[in-house]
């Protein structure tokens, strides 16, 4: 019908402004590879270029800088990209389209092969740029709505459609009958209110109801009544300030369970409300990836051990890594790794296998969502976790990739 599809098209052209609810001038060139390390390396170095916000008081996110000097480090210290090495160039787009425009501009400039494993929230500007010098960008974070349609950006996972789909079928399947989620007031973050909706609705569940909070709220107590009021579950959609929400709900005294997708209810915040005695206790957490205690995130946990201000459990961070691993994988088959070769083997390879972090990967056009300005998404699979002991870990023994494709293209022709 024509509402439906006008729903789809605002649904698609609000990813950027739910993006910050996810997340938990240009720079030089990064550090991360000594030069004992490169010393065994030849060939010309694979130039790669990183962006992220930071020293910003918006969606601040230098752990994907770290991440990416990180995995610079540890590819050089093991062989490196065919033999040489690898170059990550870095960008602080500092949550300003302006500067993310500016670090594309650079990318070019620079004649780097990709832009890898990024995160901001401007791809509307930076995306033409790219796109116009054939520069893929390679597993953002998924909260642009640009990396969800242009045929130059190859997303890692399905971002806020999937993620919330999953989830509102994850919180059903758990017994929740009637739930509530909690986002911020603004007209954009409806997006998230309507993909839990379609996860619940789709798990056989009813409709949540949609509790707004202002964004210059600072003593959620009415929300958390009206959230727990006649609800058995509740899910906290607000990034980084969900521990307000979790204050005035320990002052409250409810009991309702609480659930949210990763990024919002963290190991640290259960750690900081009474770990396994706390209410985060047997939390409902939807993510993209595995739990970090799964034997899939070995390399990442050696190459970033003892680094302290790199969180292996952020989203962003734990998406820089795998696309940096999909660009390995991808590069390896190339006889000479140019941007306009990438793109091709991106574009016809079968199935990037990223050693379990994510099912097989690929973007050949059979495998796109079919849903016009999601057509990006491949990859439609969640992950089912729980807080437990303090840690996001398995929902449940044996548990893998839940794929809601089905669930999405129901939605995309109701």
């Amino acid at each position: 019908m024509n509402h439906s599809r006008r729903r789809r098209t605002a649904a698609a052209s609000a990813l950027a402004m739910t993006g910050a609810l996810l997340a938990a001038g240009c720079g030089g060139e990064a550090a991360g590879s000594s030069k004992e390390e490169t010393s065994a390396l030849k060939g010309t170095p694979v130039k790669v270029m990183v962006w992220t916000p930071e020293e910003t008081q918006g969606s601040a996110q230098p752990g994907v800088r770290l991440t990416a000097q990180a995995y610079e480090k540890w590819i050089n210290a093991n062989g490196g990209i065919k033999g040489a090495p690898l170059k990550v160039l870095t960008c602080n787009e500092k949550n300003n389209p302006d500067e993310a425009e500016k670090c594309a501009q650079q990318a070019v400039a620079e004649k780097v092969v990709a832009v890898v494993g990024s995160y901001s929230l401007a791809g509307d500007r930076y995306m033409p740029i790219l796109q116009k010098a054939g520069i893929p960008y390679l597993g953002g974070t998924g909260v642009s709505a640009a990396e969800f349609s242009n045929p130059l950006s190859f997303p890692v996972n399905g971002g806020t459609p999937v993620v919330f789909a999953a989830h509102g079928r994850q919180l059903v399947q758990n017994g929740c009958k009637k739930i509530s989620g909690v986002r911020y007031d603004v007209a954009a973050a409806a997006v998230v209110s309507q993909f839990l909706t379609v996860g619940a609705l789709s798990a056989g569940g009813a409709a949540p109801k949609d509790i707004k909070v202002p964004l210059t709220a600072t003593d959620l107590a009415p929300q958390v009544a009206a959230a727990t009021k006649g609800s058995d579950c509740v899910s906290v959609i607000m990034g980084t300030a969900s521990g307000l929400f979790v204050k005035s709900y320990v002052q409250s005294g409810a009991k309702t369970k609480l659930g949210s997708v990763v990024g919002n209810l963290t190991p640290q915040l259960a750690e900081s409300t009474g770990g396994a005695g706390g209410p985060l206790e047997g939390a409902a957490i939807t993510g993209y990836f595995p739990p970090t205690s799964d034997s899939a995130w070995k390399d990442f946990l050696a190459a970033t051990r003892g680094d302290k201000d790199i969180d292996t459990t952020n989203g962003a961070n734990e998406t820089t890594w795998v696309a940096f691993k999909v660009f390995t994988e991808a590069a390896k088959k190339l006889p000479t790794i140019t941007a306009k070769a990438l793109v091709q083997e991106l574009d016809t390879n079968p199935g990037i296998d990223t050693g379990g972090l994510t099912p097989p990967l690929s973007w050949k056009a059979s495998t796109a969502l079919p849903i016009k300005g999601l057509d990006r998404i491949h990859n439609t699979t969640a992950t089912e976790l729980t807080i437990r002991d303090g840690k996001i870990e398995w929902a449940k023994p044996g548990s893998t990739f839940v794929d809601v494709r089905k669930v999405l293209t129901a939605m995309s022709s109701g």
